[in-house]
């Protein structure tokens, strides 16, 4: 029971590490956080390290004691967001992680993900609204199946906008970042529309 404890007390230590170094030093990759954050605590125990929601709950917590301001900061690109997605309704956007979890610090990118049937037509849209974006791409899992999906990224109005492009068949698919990873959390426009009804300014 005692190295039960240990380890607990080791993770959640990590975790608030980790929470600190995204929220001071912008890093917004949570593998990346976990490593610098158990480096500094000479932690190798991959058993130790803790869980992304964990971490994320960390991130509120400190932001909570030490940035206040986040929330108006949040709430500011939950409205970008929300924006971007009645621009983009013929794809059906979901809104997934950062800004929808409330993690999210001031210059996070906001992360949507698409569901049509061609790529090109997000592209020529885009282009159409005079919007040059920067091409990249995502790795995913359904279940242990890895999938490949094309990002478009651009910066509008100080916000910078990651699309995550996927096929209509892959909004039924519980999506994950890493095999069996939780399931990503995704948000129609109406769910993010109660979100910011919620603390209204």
């Amino acid at each position: 029971m005692p190295r039960e404890s240990g380890r607990h007390r080791t993770r959640e230590r990590i975790a608030h590490i980790a929470a600190r170094l995204m929220a001071e030093d912008g890093i917004e990759d949570h593998a990346l956080a976990k490593r610098k954050a158990a480096r500094q605590m000479g932690v190798a125990d991959a058993r130790q390290m803790p869980g992304n929601d964990e971490i994320d709950e960390a991130l509120r917590t400190y932001r909570a004691i030490y940035r206040p301001e986040n929330e108006s900061e949040l709430r500011a690109l939950r409205q970008a967001a929300l924006a971007m997605m009645r621009e983009l309704a013929a794809f059906n956007p979901h809104l997934v992680g950062s800004v929808l979890n409330g993690s999210a610090g001031k210059y996070a990118a906001i992360q949507l993900q698409l569901f049509t049937d061609s790529t090109k037509s997000v592209e020529h849209y885009l282009l159409g609204q005079g919007i040059q974006f920067r091409g990249g791409e995502a790795r995913l899992f359904a279940g242990d199946l890895p999938i490949s999906a094309p990002v478009l990224s651009f910066d509008r109005d100080g916000d910078e906008f990651q699309l995550t492009v996927l096929t209509p068949r892959d909004l039924r698919l519980p999506l994950r970042m890493s095999a069996g990873g939780k399931p990503i959390d995704r948000a129609k426009p109406a769910v993010v529309e109660a979100l910011l009804a919620q603390n209204p300014d």
